[in-house]
C-alpha cells in the first residue's frame, strides 16, 4: 500500500515494514556530459506481453519502448553495449531478434554524434551441440560478425557456449579466435565473461584454473594486438582485472566488466584505469553520466560521492544467482517510468522475490536514483499488491 511519501515493503524474513521514501538525487547531470573514458552501457530490453500468448517461449519486443531508452543512454553522453547478456541475450533474446535490435540501434545513432554502438558477435544461433565442430563455430561467429559489420556496429567478440562444450583445450580456443581475429575489419572488443553470469561458460580459454585462463586470453590479445580495441573481462574481481589490465599492450583497454567495484576500477590508479561497458549503468545512467563528467572535471571528491551510494544497489543486484540480474534492471527502468510493465522476456522477472525487489527500492532510493519517487512507490505498492502484500 502506497500513501504519499511511503511505501510497505518486505524484508528478507517475510515480514513487511513501512518504509519513508526520501526522494532526493545526490547528483546533477550536466546538459552535455563529457567523459575522458570510453564508456558503454549494456542496456536491456523491453518485452511486449501483448503479443505474447506463450510468455516463457515468445520472441516480443515493445520497439518503441526499447529504443527510446537506447535513445535516452545516448543522449547522456554513453555508448551502447547491444544485444549483450544485459538484453536477455542467450536468455530470452535469439540471434535473428538480436541482429533486428542491432540494425534499428546503429540507425538511430546517427542522431548522437560520437555515440558508438558495440554490438554482441556471438555463436547462440547454434541449436545442439552433438556432433559440433571448431569449423562450424567459426563459421556461425563469422555469420554474426559479417551481420554487424554489414549494418556499421563495431564489435564485440562474445564468449560461445558452443565452443565451451566442445573444445578440448587451450588450442581450440586459439584456433577459433585465431580464425576470427584475422578476418574482422576493425579492432574489437574481446568479452571474458565468468560463469557466475553464464554457467554454461565455466572453464573457458580450456582451463577452470583463472591464473592460466588468463595467460591464455592475454596470448590471443598479443597475437592480435592490432585488430582488439580492449577486452571486457566480467569476473567480479577487481584484483584479478587490474593485474590483466596492468599486462595488455599498450593500446589495447581493459573495459571493466565489474558491476562490484566500477568506481575504483574506472577512476584507477597511478598505473593506469579501466574503461567500461557494464550492465550496471543501465540502471544508473543518469548518476553515472553526472560522476563520469565529474572525473572528466578532474573532480574525484564528486565523482565518488555520487557513485558510492549506487554500489550497495549494484551488489545487490548482482549478487548470485548472477544471471538474473537482468530481472532488478528491468525493474527499475519500470520504477523510473522508462516502461509502462515490468514482464520480461522468458518470465524471467519472476526469477527474483519480491524482499529481492524491495531492497532494490529502497536501496535505489537512498542512492537518489528514483527520477520520480511518487511513480516508484505507487509501483512498487502495486507490486506488493499483486503479491498479496
Amino acid at each position: 500500500m502506497t500513501l504519499s511519501n511511503h511505501v510497505h515493503l518486505l524484508d528478507s524474513q517475510g515480514h513487511v515494514y513501512r518504509y519513508d521514501v526520501k526522494g532526493a538525487p545526490r547528483w546533477q547531470v550536466p546538459p552535455q556530459p563529457r567523459f575522458n573514458r570510453e564508456v558503454f552501457a549494456a542496456a536491456h530490453v523491453v518485452a511486449d506481453p501483448r503479443q505474447m500468448q506463450h510468455p516463457t517461449r515468445d520472441m516480443a519486443l515493445d520497439w518503441e519502448a526499447t529504443l527510446a531508452y537506447r535513445r535516452h543512454l545516448m543522449s547522456l553522453g554513453f555508448g551502447v553495449a547491444e544485444a549483450m547478456d544485459t538484453a536477455q541475450r542467450g536468455m530470452g533474446l535469439d540471434w535473428p531478434t538480436s541482429l533486428l535490435l542491432i540494425q534499428r540501434s546503429v540507425a538511430q545513432a546517427k542522431d548522437f554524434p560520437g555515440v558508438a554502438i558495440a554490438c554482441g558477435a556471438g555463436t547462440d544461433h547454434l541449436t545442439g551441440f552433438t556432433g559440433l565442430t571448431l569449423t562450424a563455430v567459426i563459421d556461425a561467429y563469422e555469420q554474426q560478425v559479417a551481420a554487424i559489420e554489414a549494418c556499421g556496429g563495431r564489435i564485440i567478440l562474445m564468449a560461445s557456449r558452443a565452443l565451451a562444450a566442445i573444445a578440448r583445450g587451450p588450442e581450440d580456443y586459439l584456433q577459433v579466435y585465431d580464425a576470427i581475429l584475422r578476418q574482422v575489419r576493425e579492432p574489437v572488443i574481446l568479452h571474458w565473461l565468468g560463469d557466475m553470469f553464464d554457467p554454461a561458460l565455466h572453464g573457458y580459454w580450456g582451463t577452470d584454473r583463472l591464473n592460466d585462463a588468463m595467460e591464455i586470453c592475454l596470448s590471443v590479445i598479443e597475437r592480435h594486438e592490432a585488430r582488439i580495441d580492449g577486452i571486457k573481462i566480467s569476473l567480479l574481481d577487481k584484483d584479478r582485472e587490474i593485474a590483466m589490465r596492468r599486462r595488455l599492450p599498450g593500446r589495447v583497454k581493459m573495459y571493466t566488466g565489474d558491476d562490484f567495484n566500477y568506481p575504483e576500477l574506472i577512476a584507477g590508479d597511478s598505473r593506469g584505469y579501466s574503461h567500461a561497458l557494464l550492465g550496471v549503468l543501465d540502471a544508473i545512467a543518469p548518476a553515472a553520466a553526472g560522476a563520469l563528467h565529474a572525473l572528466a572535471q578532474g573532480d574525484r571528491e564528486t565523482y565518488q560521492q555520487i557513485l558510492a551510494p549506487t554500489l550497495p544497489l549494484a551488489r545487490h543486484m548482482f549478487a548470485a544467482p548472477t544471471q538474473y540480474y537482468k530481472a532488478g534492471i528491468v525493474f527499475l527502468a519500470w520504477l523510473n517510468g522508462h516502461q509502462n510493465h515490468f514482464t520480461m522476456l522468458a518470465g524471467m522477472q519472476s526469477a527474483r522475490s519480491l524482499a529481492h525487489y524491495s531492497a532494490l527500492f529502497r536501496l535505489a532510493d537512498e542512492a537518489g536514483l528514483l527520477v520520480n519517487p511518487d511513480l516508484a512507490a505507487e509501483r512498487m505498492g502495486l507490486l506488493g499488491r499483486l503479491h498479496g502484500m
